[in-house]
């Protein structure tokens, strides 16, 4: 044992240098831990909303994308396909729509904010599979029915403002995922306006 007098102010340092030094490691792990709870840029990706062009789409057309790894469709609907729409609604399951399979901007006849364009989820709400667009005739598949949406895996068939047939297996209409308008040319899929 050493009779040195005993430096407070020293003692004082150390014990404070210490304490910023283990702070500082305390500091130094955490940032990563934490940062590891933040979703993956990948992840981001995956679920960000998706921008599409509908300059050049021709009435009829459907554009596909994709969103949160799910396809989804655009389609420009002539004014015939729209003329169908009040003529076959004593045939579908839920023509008005009541079922939240829709934003509430559309909850309307044509289940879209502009009547000429069509967004939808392109997954059957039977079983999941991919029904395939008809623009120009359903056929036997329904009859005196222009155009629609069918799924040949268990015959659920849908209009073309993705409402389901009475008597097919799919329960519910076709989802609407939230969408809006950016300008007159594109459409930002996956977020209501003013979400961002």
């Amino acid at each position: 044992m050493s009779n040195a007098p005993v430096d407070k102010g020293r003692r004082r340092f150390l014990t404070v240098a210490t304490g910023v030094v283990g702070g500082a490691g305390a500091v130094a792990v955490a940032v990563p831990f934490i940062a590891s709870w933040n979703p993956s840029a990948r992840a981001k990706n995956a679920g960000a909303p998706v921008e599409v062009n509908i300059a050049k789409a021709e009435p009829g057309q459907m554009i596909r994308v994709k969103w949160r790894g799910k396809p989804v469709w655009v389609v420009r609907r002539t004014p015939e396909m729209l003329n169908e729409l009040t003529q076959i609604e004593d045939e579908l399951r839920d023509p008005n729509s009541e079922e939240p399979q829709q934003p509430e901007y559309a909850q309307n006849k044509h289940r879209s904010i502009k009547e000429d364009f069509f967004v939808a989820v392109g997954i059957c709400t039977h079983l999941g599979c991919s029904p395939t667009y008809l623009p120009a005739g359903m056929g036997d598949h329904a009859e005196g029915i222009e155009s629609g949406f069918f799924c040949p895996c268990h015959g659920s068939k849908f209009d073309i403002a993705g409402r389901v047939f009475q008597g097919v297996p799919a329960p519910l209409n076709l989802v609407v995922p939230p969408h809006y308008y950016i300008d007159e040319n594109n459409i930002l899929v996956g977020e209501e306006k003013g979400q961002a």
